[in-house]
């Protein structure tokens, strides 16, 4: 059996089921088809900083996009705060805010 078929995976031993947080890289399913090819599935639901082209940005549901909203005001909630006015250009700030987040990059202060 190959190695990636063992139950093991990086030192520990693999659980029956989906990983109970759901969280990205940490579910696994593994089977072996009728001409015997193996097969490896992991559950991604969010993907590692540096992962993503910075160059597109994508939202993979609208519950997602509005969390991005969400945390976007937020940090502009605090932005705000520091300089000490209302910022016009909010519309512009969150926008680099949610793409800069999701492609992994420092965010904008």
């Amino acid at each position: 059996m190959p190695a990636w078929m063992s139950p093991y995976l990086f030192g520990r031993q693999r659980l029956s089921g989906p990983d109970p947080d759901h969280g990205s890289y940490r579910s696994f399913a593994s089977f072996k088809d009728p001409d015997g090819n193996g097969w490896l599935f992991q559950e991604v639901t969010a993907r590692l900083p540096g992962r993503i082209d910075p160059a597109t940005t994508t939202f993979e549901s609208a519950k997602t996009l509005a969390c991005a909203l969400r945390r976007a005001a937020a940090a502009h909630g605090h932005y705000e705060k520091r300089i000490g006015t209302e910022d016009p250009d909010w519309s512009n700030w969150y926008a680099e805010y949610m793409v800069r987040e999701q492609a992994g990059q420092e965010l904008p202060q």
